[in-house]
């Protein structure tokens, strides 16, 4: 395969990641790692490390849209991101340990497990609870558009997606998947949020969180410009058309997406970690 073949899959590769990251919350990596790996047989240190620029371009392209459009709210982001900062730190370190086999199946039970928990059904409404204490004290309420009206929300279970959110950080850094799949899981269903509003803040969390990463990647070497630029343009690309999507979408269509592209994926990386092929 030539240098030109090889950058053009990887751009229209890089580009659908972008599309869906963007859609989902997941960041461009949910699809750039495995796809590398699996289908270009690039080593997987060196996919993560693309994967790692790639959601930081992921962010960039869609986060501004979603600030614009009231979707992304900004104080949880920042409060939560400090969880998945310092998470990203630890997991980057990790990455360098542990061997190529356990972070591919490590990788596919996560992504089996974000699938199954963001198809279970839950509604938009935060209900008649009182919001959580530390949600009035940092003033994380918010709202957001619909095609009714503007609808007003509040933060449950601050603490728990505090923690979820160290987790998620954790494995960003590990796995150089932008963690999104686990921030989308702790605001939607421990935090309660509106599950467009979590997808929305998720983008704009994961660029600071794979940043955080990126440069432990880049000081090991795992960080290959002629795999890194098709896909930062790809992802850029396709997660600026899937921000414009977004507000528009059905949240039922959203999660059908999410759930079958990460369960595909989960499947062949377990596979292929299990019987040694990455």
């Amino acid at each position: 395969m030539t240098f030109l073949t090889f950058s053009l899959i990887v751009f229209v590769i890089a580009l659908l990641a972008g599309f869906l990251g963007s859609l989902t919350g997941l960041g461009g990596g949910i699809v750039v790692t495995p796809a590398l790996t699996l289908f270009l047989g690039v080593d997987i240190r060196y996919a993560i490390g693309a994967s790692l620029i790639s959601v930081i371009a992921t962010s960039s392209g869609a986060a501004a849209a979603y600030v614009r459009d009231g979707l992304s709210n900004i104080r949880v982001g920042m409060f939560l991101e400090v969880a998945t900062t310092i998470g990203a730190l630890l997991g980057a370190f990790l990455g360098g340990i542990l061997p190529t086999t356990a972070l591919s199946i490590i990788f596919g039970v996560i992504l089996l497990q974000a699938a199954w928990q963001t198809s279970r059904p839950k509604h938009e409404e935060t209900g008649d609870s009182p919001p959580d204490p530390l949600c009035q004290k940092l003033e994380l309420s918010g709202t957001y558009q619909t095609a009714a009206g503007p609808v007003a929300y509040d933060a449950h279970g601050v603490k728990q997606g505090f923690a979820v959110m160290f987790g998620a950080g954790t494995i960003s850094g590990l796995l150089g998947i932008g963690s999104g799949s686990l921030k989308v899981i702790a605001m939607d269903h421990f935090m309660r949020l509106p599950f467009k509003v979590s997808t929305a803040t998720s983008n704009f969390m994961i660029g600071v969180t794979a940043a955080a990463s990126a440069g432990i990647y880049l000081s090991k070497g795992f960080v290959r410009p002629e795999i890194v630029m098709p896909v930062m343009a790809g992802v850029l690309a396709g997660s600026t058309v899937g921000a414009k999507i977004l507000p528009h979408a059905p949240v039922k269509t959203l999660r059908t997406v999410f759930s079958v592209v990460v369960v595909i994926i989960a499947i062949q990386m377990i596979i292929k970690g299990s019987g040694g092929g990455i």
